[in-house]
Parts: structure tokens; sequence; C-alpha cells
């Protein structure tokens, strides 16, 4: 089995300043997050992929749709982005404000959900264990930051982040990749 996570382009446009946005929040690509998913698509035209899944959210779909638009895409709810509660669409020194550099911290590091945010660790993980151990072929999945740490976590591995247009790489249950961005 081969498993190429992808998170979705940019939904801001260079200079504005990003900002928290999780499962409430359904934004669009920007520009730059067009370009991000054609370098993807570029990046893996000599992969023929069995299977894509992405989260429910039109970022996830439309990010899809151009890497592999002979495919139509299946919506996994295990997939969806985390749900940052009251920090929803605050800016990072706004939340810091409101949690403190630690907690962010803890999630960057640790997966340590901060107060406040609805994230469902373990369903996750085990949503990821069930994918990596029921597929087969190649498979692309399209998703957040948020839920792509819990694929690291079900292999055994600390979590990190996945940049936006970013690419992780798993076969046979082994990171071969992880947060790589296609040339652009």
């Amino acid at each position: 089995m081969r498993a190429i996570i992808v998170r979705h382009g940019n939904t801001f446009a260079p200079g504005e300043p990003p900002r928290r946005i999780g499962a409430r929040t359904d934004l669009a690509l920007v520009k730059c997050g067009r370009e991000q998913a054609r370098a993807l698509a570029d990046n893996f035209a000599s992969v023929r992929f069995d299977r894509c899944l992405t989260s429910p959210l039109l970022r996830t779909r439309k990010t899809a749709a151009i890497v592999v638009p002979y495919l139509v895409a299946e919506s996994a709810a295990w997939l969806r982005e985390i749900d940052h509660g009251s920090d929803e669409g605050q800016t990072e020194e706004a939340v810091t404000a409101r949690i403190g550099a630690e907690a962010l911290a803890a999630w960057e590091g640790d997966a340590v959900p901060p107060p406040g945010w609805i994230v469902n660790a373990a369903e996750r993980i085990a949503a990821w264990r069930g994918f990596f151990e029921g597929s087969e072929g190649t498979v692309l999945l399209v998703t957040s930051n948020g839920a792509a740490r819990f694929a690291l976590i079900a292999l055994g591995a600390k979590p990190a982040k996945l940049r936006t247009g970013a690419f992780g790489e798993v076969i046979d249950h082994q990171v071969i990749a992880w947060n790589e961005r296609p040339p652009a």
C-alpha cells in the first residue's frame, strides 16, 4: 500500500494575515493555493492513483480535483480538520494570547489539544490505523494539517506539521517523506 497524504493548498493570499481555520470554516483556495495544487499534480503526474479520499471541506476537494482530475474523490469524515472552538478564525497572536505558547507547543509537538479545541484524537488515530491496515494500491489523501498529524501517530511516529501544498508518503507502514513541497 502506498499513501500520498497532501495538505490542501493555501486559503490565504500572500500578505493576508493567516488565521486558525478549522472544521467550521469552509474556505476556497486562493490563486497561490491553486498553483500549489498544480505543482502537486505535476509532481505526481507519473503516479496512477487507485483512489482519492478527501475531507468534506471545499479546500481539500478542490485540491484533489486539480491533482487527480481523473478520479472522483471519496469524502472521508475522519480527514476533516479539527474544530478550533473559540479560536476559529482568530490570528495566531490572538490564539497565543488566549491559550499560551506552551499549549500551542504541546499541540505542535505532541498533538495535545488546547482547551476548547475538539479533536477526537483516539477516533482519528483509529481511523488512520484502519486505513493503513485495510487499504491496497496507491491512494491520495487530501486533508488538513490538524488531521494529517494523526497519520504519523497511527504509525508510531511523533506528530509533525504538514505545510499547505506539502505532502507525505507512506509505503507499507513506513514514512518515506513528510512535509515535502514539490518545486514550484
